[in-house]
């Protein structure tokens, strides 16, 4: 099994990073414009889009502020059988997300590709939370024809 691990400081509380994680507007603010749900629940499914296809997540676990653990639903191959986690420190004026896309059965390609994309998104995250602006889908960086 290989994983992608992201580590970000957000100046910002650990409610609002949490926010910004549990809402469809939040995560329609940094990740993709085309979100459908909230993840404020146990068990509900929160539909994503982008140009390059989709991924439904099942909400597993909720610690408010400070945890957060979905299950791919539905999406690529790839993602099959993996989960997603949030985890969010205070640590002085910054959120400390360690941010984790658990069990890939093996470092494909497109494993690559997403660690890149689930870095370029979680600075979009960053930007959300402290600024009011990200840059969800479909105004991300694009980096190949995956995007």
């Amino acid at each position: 099994m290989a994983d992608i691990l992201h580590r970000v400081g957000i100046r910002a509380s650990a409610d609002a990073v949490y926010r910004a994680l549990t809402t469809q507007q939040g995560l329609a603010g940094w990740w993709t414009s085309q979100t459908k749900g909230d993840g404020d629940q146990v068990g509900k499914i929160i539909e994503f889009r982008f140009g390059a296809g989709g991924f439904d997540m099942r909400v597993v676990t909720l610690t408010p502020p400070m945890f957060i653990r979905w299950e791919v639903a539905t999406g690529p191959e790839e993602w099959l059988g993996t989960t997603i986690e949030f985890e969010l420190k205070q640590d002085g004026e910054y959120t400390i997300v360690l941010f984790k896309h658990l069990d890939w059965k093996e470092p494909v390609e497109f494993m690559h590709h997403c660690s890149t994309k689930w870095a370029i998104f979680l600075m979009s995250l960053k930007s959300l939370v402290e600024s009011g602006k990200g840059n969800p889908d479909p105004h991300d960086v694009k980096i190949d024809n995956w995007n």
